[in-house]
């Protein structure tokens, strides 16, 4: 168990050092459209943007070596740490100053992810025995969810964008460490065992659709408006996922009040840090592409 919190933990350090230097790249080739191949090429060739991409790979092999090692209901929450990790980088490569207010707000939620991990005490269920049937109506109600908010979202510029995508995305890659549970799950039967299985091949198509709609959420707006849902999100839909769909057991009775707590000490602090000053300029203005309006006059289509 010491092995899965360490590797969880490096692998939210990469994702938070990803997050930071590909906003950076992305921020220095921003010219306010979407993603796309031509907006891809441009960034391909800015080295903030490629580290960043590498240090995505690299927290993706951490995240998978975790989930290979303990369950998704305790590696996923443990992500929660790349948030005040993002702050921390942010300053330094994105020249944001961190207040009182920040260090609050993260002291609060590490306190608040370490009463829900002692509260909640997952234990592994059994991925391997998930009837295909669970797969496809958990895929189904997460993705339709996904599906919505991004259609939200792109009914906005600036901050509000930047938030509704940050939440897709955190969701997106909570289905797509479900998938790595699958995947990693089939290492029981071997090397032929993991390219048997069938979720191999889904994350291999996830995957890139969550590395775009990642790269949108970074080009919508302030990182400190996209990161909270980002990171927060992912941990939600893993643990329903891993208690409704992977039968892991997480404490009951007493320990419920824990969970809710701490919980709902994360939530405060991510509205905290919603509700920061860095969300606007440096200034602290509104600047032009953090103004929140609808993206097209009402009444039109997004």
């Amino acid at each position: 168990m010491a092995l899965t919190v360490v590797l969880a933990v490096l692998a939210a350090l990469a994702n938070a050092t990803a997050s930071v230097l590909q906003r950076k790249g992305a921020r220095r080739q921003a010219d306010g459209r979407s993603m796309s191949v031509g907006t891809l090429w441009h960034l391909a060739h800015d080295a903030f943007w490629l580290a960043g991409v590498a240090t995505i790979l690299t927290g993706f092999v951490l995240q998978a070596a975790a989930l290979a090692t303990g369950p998704i209901t305790l590696i996923q929450p443990l992500l929660v740490t790349e948030l005040g990790l993002t702050l921390v980088l942010s300053s330094f490569l994105l020249h944001t100053r961190l207040r009182a207010r920040e260090w609050s707000a993260v002291a609060g939620m590490s306190a608040g992810i370490a009463l829900l991990l002692v509260s909640l005490r997952p234990s592994s269920g059994k991925v391997n025995d998930v009837p295909i049937t669970s797969w496809l109506l958990g895929a189904a109600v997460t993705l339709a969810v996904i599906g919505t908010l991004v259609a939200i979202g792109y009914r906005y510029r600036g901050t509000h964008r930047a938030a509704y995508l940050g939440v897709a995305s955190g969701m997106y890659f909570g289905f797509l460490a479900a998938l790595v549970s699958g995947m990693t799950a089939a290492f029981a039967d071997g090397i032929g065992g993991v390219f048997g299985a069938w979720q191999t091949y889904a994350v291999l198509v996830v995957g890139p659709t969550g590395f775009l709609l990642l790269q949108n959420t970074l080009r919508a707006g302030s990182l400190v408006a996209s990161q909270p849902g980002l990171t927060l999100a992912n941990p939600l839909v893993s643990i329903g996922w891993g208690v409704a769909v992977f039968g892991e057991h997480v404490q009951g009775g007493g320990w419920i009040a824990g969970q809710v707590i701490g919980a709902a000490l994360i939530a405060a602090c991510t509205l905290l840090l919603v509700r920061s000053p860095l969300l606007q300029g440096e200034s602290g203005e509104p600047g032009e592409s953090e103004v929140d309006e609808p993206a097209e006059p009402p009444g039109l289509p997004a």
